[in-house]
């Protein structure tokens, strides 16, 4: 004799959001009460907020402001030797499918723009300069060509700007943009070729853009920082009168 299966009777199914704190910095260096370009920082898998902002120091000495936003999702640490705030992070999640690839970037782009909006409030904004590495290379190439009314100049380093998000009639929209392409020859995590095919298509689509190859591999070091600084001042982007910085995260919290 053989028993029926009965099957439970779904009474309620659906989806919630689920909060999680993501931290950022806000810093401002050289004069007070003027405008002054707003430089986004993004830095790449498996790295945070804090370790970023240690590397970036050298170009603190740019009057501007600096922000740094740490990625949302956290990456498992199985050595059980750091506490979770201090676990590197991600800015999306991929899983090798395109359309869930282009939905996890607008998301955290979503969220990029929500933390600037309110942020512009509060400080005097002249232009604005991203700068990404890694997976926040490919993050900030997406927020740019996306968000092209608020971004003027923007920096990937050893990832690929994902050209194919743009539509035809979308490109004369970066017509005031300038970027540059930063990548190590022997870059085994991506590969250069792909990004110099991309610098290529905007070129050829009217958009000031520069490739430039580095002897080194998937790296974030100084020999890219004085790279980014060069081109940075070729831009316009001047140097502070001093070197101090201020973090306006007390202020901004009142």
């Amino acid at each position: 004799m053989t028993q029926d299966k009965v099957s439970p009777e779904v009474l309620a199914s659906g989806k919630r959001s689920f909060k999680i704190e993501v931290p950022y910095t806000l810093m401002e260096s050289g004069r007070k009460g003027i405008k002054k370009p707003l430089i986004l920082y993004l830095h790449g898998f498996g790295g945070n907020e804090k370790k970023f902002k240690k590397k970036c120091e050298p170009l603190f000495s740019f009057e501007a402001y600096h922000l740094f936003i740490q990625g949302p999702y956290p990456v498992f640490d199985p050595s059980l030797s750091k506490t979770v705030s201090n676990w590197g992070r991600a800015w999306y999640l991929y899983d090798g499918r395109r359309k869930q690839f282009i939905k996890s970037l607008e998301l955290s782009s979503e969220f990029i723009q929500e933390i600037i909006d309110n942020l512009i409030k509060f400080i005097q904004v002249e232009k604005m300069c991203v700068i990404g590495y890694s997976m926040g290379g490919y993050l900030a190439g997406y927020f740019a060509l996306t968000r092209w009314k608020h971004v003027n100049q923007l920096i990937v380093s050893g990832a690929r700007i994902k050209t194919e998000v743009m539509s035809e009639e979308r490109w004369k929209n970066l017509s005031h943009m300038d970027v540059l392409a930063l990548h190590g020859r022997d870059d085994e995590t991506v590969s250069f070729e792909n990004q110099r095919r991309e610098i290529e298509t905007l070129k050829s689509r009217g958009v000031r853009s520069e490739f430039r190859l580095l002897n080194q591999g998937h790296e974030f070091n100084t020999v890219v920082l004085d790279e980014i600084g060069s081109w940075m001042k070729s831009r316009g982007y001047k140097k502070s009168p001093d070197k101090e910085y201020v973090d306006l995260k007390n202020v901004l919290n009142r």
